[in-house]
């Protein structure tokens, strides 16, 4: 009956468990197990910002100064194929009114919200076939009648619009796809009308960016999602965001359909900008790349060159860290030394069950790669800054722990489907394949279960503008989170006056005097540079642990290496001097409930650090991640609300994360 549905979780663009603990006592927690349950607004801790840190509630319509602001870059709607046929419904104006805070339905019926609105949100529907299964299901179309859409006809009229239809659409979501590919070659179809499909599709995603772009307000971007893949499946989507708005817009996407390389897209995009029509490509799950995204070979598998680093950089200098589909920054079999490497691991290819090949999967492993050309050849492919998005597919993002309801549509719309808790429909358990055996209990085998609950994008923007985020975006002021709403602040500098860290014109001091997240830090003689980090807590979610600098170098031999600095801790804690690690701050959470610690953690953490490693002639780069006590695992919070217990061979707590952009120090 799902017997595909594994892989069809698997091609949608497509550790550590922290066990039940002792009891302790109940005004220790800060207890939010019915918060959200359901799908009712959760409260925000009562935490004073305006005294952490001044420059948070400046009016960004009036701001000369940057401000942080919090958005989504990666939101399928009902014009992507593999949202439409998995029963989404929802329109881009559907989505951008859920971003501005107002509740949308999900396609399995449910009304689905955000705990609080985003400031920028831009719609990214596939290029290849925009909006053509909702043409193709639809009653009085040339498309509906063509014998290669039988499998989609009414699959999302009211009567299909279920759970029980979903087999029907695991079949039918490959079988389209070929069956029109194949009409298409046998000119039993007519192309100039599907690319006309596309075309009122993507004027009517043009036209609803345009309606609710509200400067000063709320941000929309223009945009789309590019979908290469390797011949076996590893990912190389990219997300393209146009800068400008309707009247500056090319009047169809660059897609597969023109080219499956993606030195192809970026040709393009130098095209249009001659033009005047300005964009960006954002790499997405490279996780799932199996090592290609960030190869040391082009396309066509030539060695990288100066050219080819000048082309990518060109258009791609931002990447995403973190998504729905797991978090691209690390992998522990990459990263050794790094306690914090097993992170929301998503391991696998596209549309297979084979693990992904780590090297060249991860962005850690590619700045490492970029600094050592750059030192042996004098050019860097991947000198990028980061952040995070959600890849929903349901038009609306999920991003919240405790409010997780997934990203593809009826596939994932409860935990029974998502493979959380276990399986108690009969007419499931008696023919389907696609269970697995966890402690004498049977789950849906889903890669579902890998997923996170992920993820945003911060940028430190003058005004909530089109032109001031992208252009943050190009300067690399940016920074990911894997859902709340930390913001993080990362300078680097000569000579800084650290006795101005709690002045209110630090930051002042900081611009006109240092580099800030995504810049180039040019060596002075013999002088070792100063870092100042400043992370501060989303009032949503829980305290911060400790805030880390994550450095990487090559040696005088030409190896690259990597290393882990704890840079401030909670509760009065010192870095160790030989481990450079924060003692535990004993933060603890209560699996029965969900409740966390109230009584330890910090509201912000911030400071001047110097790197006790630092040589003077080392290329380096720097990033900083800050991280909060641990809480509950999405997956925990399903078995919660389910009164079960968690899924043993799952994680059952996460630690959520910041990360900033990174530094580069040059020799």
């Amino acid at each position: 009956m799902y017997r595909n549905v594994t892989l069809i979780f698997i091609f949608i663009f497509f550790s550590s468990c922290s066990e039940p603990i002792e009891e302790i006592e109940a005004d220790s927690f800060l207890n939010i197990a019915g918060a959200r349950v359901g799908l009712a607004s959760q409260q925000p801790i009562d935490w004073d910002f305006q005294a952490v840190d001044p420059y948070f509630n400046i009016d960004p319509k009036m701001s000369s100064s940057r401000v942080p602001l919090f958005g989504d870059l990666h939101v399928h709607t009902t014009y992507s194929f593999d949202a439409y046929i998995f029963g989404t419904l929802a329109t881009p104006d559907d989505a951008y009114e859920f971003a501005k805070g107002k509740s949308i339905k999900h396609p399995a019926g449910f009304d689905v919200s955000l705990d609080r609105p985003l400031d920028f949100y831009g719609v990214t529907d596939h290029g290849t076939f925009l909006g053509q299964v909702a043409e193709a299901a639809t009653p009085g179309t040339p498309f509906y009648d063509a014998p290669s859409s039988v499998q989609v006809n009414d699959i999302n009229s009211p009567e299909n619009l279920n759970i029980s239809t979903i087999p029907r659409r695991t079949e039918a979501f490959g079988g389209f796809l070929v069956n029109t590919i194949t009409a298409l070659r046998e000119r039993k179809l007519d192309i100039r009308y599907l690319d006309s499909v596309s075309r009122r599709a993507w004027a009517d995603t043009v036209a609803a960016a345009e309606r609710h772009n509200d400067p000063g307000n709320f941000t929309t971007f223009i945009a789309y999602e590019y979908t290469a893949s390797t011949a076996d499946m590893g990912n190389l989507h990219r997300n393209v965001i146009f800068k400008g708005n309707g009247n500056r817009i090319p009047s169809v996407p660059y897609s597969r359909a023109n080219s499956n390389d993606p030195e192809g897209l970026w040709k393009w995009m130098d095209r249009i900008r001659e033009d005047g029509i300005e964009s960006l490509a954002i790499p997405h799950n490279s996780n799932g790349s199996d090592g290609f995204m960030f190869a040391l070979k082009d396309s066509y598998g030539n060695p990288l060159t100066k050219e080819y680093a000048e082309l990518r950089m060109r258009n791609e200098p931002i990447v995403e860290i973190t998504q729905v589909k797991g978090t691209s920054d690390t992998h522990p079999a990459l990263s050794t030394n790094d306690e914090w490497a097993d992170f929301e691991i998503m391991p696998f290819k596209v549309a297979t069950q084979s693990y992904s090949e780590p090297k060249g999967s991860y962005v850690r492993d590619a700045l490492l790669e970029g600094i050592k050309m750059e030192e042996k050849e004098g050019f860097n492919p991947y000198k990028f800054g980061f952040i995070g998005s959600s890849d929903t597919h349901t038009a609306a993002s999920s991003q919240e722990e405790d409010n997780f309801f997934a990203k593809i549509g009826l596939l994932d719309s409860s935990a029974a489907l998502r493979g959380t808790i276990p399986m108690t429909d009969p007419a499931i358990l008696e023919t389907d394949q696609s269970l697995t055996e966890v402690d004498g209990k049977k789950y849906m085998n889903s890669s579902a279960i890998t997923w996170g609950a992920s993820g945003l994008v911060g940028v430190w923007a003058e005004t909530n503008t089109r032109d001031s985020i992208y252009d943050a975006f190009r300067r690399k002021e940016s920074f990911a989170t894997s859902g709340p709403r930390m913001t993080i602040r990362f300078f680097a500098g000569f000579n800084l006056d650290q006795s101005k860290i709690n002045d209110a014109d630090l930051i002042d001091h900081l611009y006109a005097n240092a580099k800030t997240m995504g810049a180039d830090l040019d060596g002075v003689g013999q002088q070792t540079p100063s870092f100042f980090v400043w992370a501060v807590r989303d009032a949503y979610t829980a305290p911060l642990q400790r805030v880390q600098i994550i450095k990487g170098y090559v040696d005088a031999s030409g190896k690259p290496h990597e290393q882990v600095f704890d840079v401030a801790c909670s509760d009065g804690g010192v870095p160790d001097l030989n481990s450079f690690r924060c003692p535990d701050n004993n933060a603890k959470v209560d699996i029965s409930s969900c409740a966390f610690s109230k009584d330890v953690g910090a509201v912000e953490l911030k400071t001047f650090w110097s790197d006790p490693t630092f040589e003077v002639d080392q290329r380096a780069f720097y990033y900083v991640r800050a991280l909060e006590n641990p809480t509950c695992r999405w997956s925990t919070w399903d078995a919660v609300r389910n009164n079960v217990e968690p899924r043993p061979d799952m994680p059952k707590t996460i630690q959520e994360r910041v990360w900033s952009s990174p530094i580069h120090y040059i020799p």
